[in-house]
């Protein structure tokens, strides 16, 4: 089981997302709690760097994520617009 950590700076931008997104965000959370970084299942999936993942919520919507090579620990470091996404 992984630890997903979600600053609370996201935790604020998830808010404003709308109720539909949030809830595929907490799949996505529980997800990768369960299953780890690589999440092959969700649409659009990709590697980003060697510990840097993204995928879409959907068409507009898309969160990012980080996994240090050999720890359980990963890091939700954006969830929002796909115009705005840091890659």
């Amino acid at each position: 089981m992984y630890q997903v950590r979600v600053s609370s700076r996201i935790l604020r931008r998830i808010e404003k997302l709308p109720p539909g997104i949030q809830r595929k965000l907490a799949n996505l959370l529980e997800d990768l709690r369960s299953g780890g970084p690589v999440q092959p299942s969700w649409p659009s999936f990709s590697r980003l760097a060697p510990d840097k993942y993204h995928c879409h919520l959907s068409h507009s919507w898309v969160a990012c994520w980080y996994n240090e090579k050999g720890t359980l620990r990963i890091e939700v470091y954006y969830a929002g617009s796909r115009e705005n996404a840091p890659y």
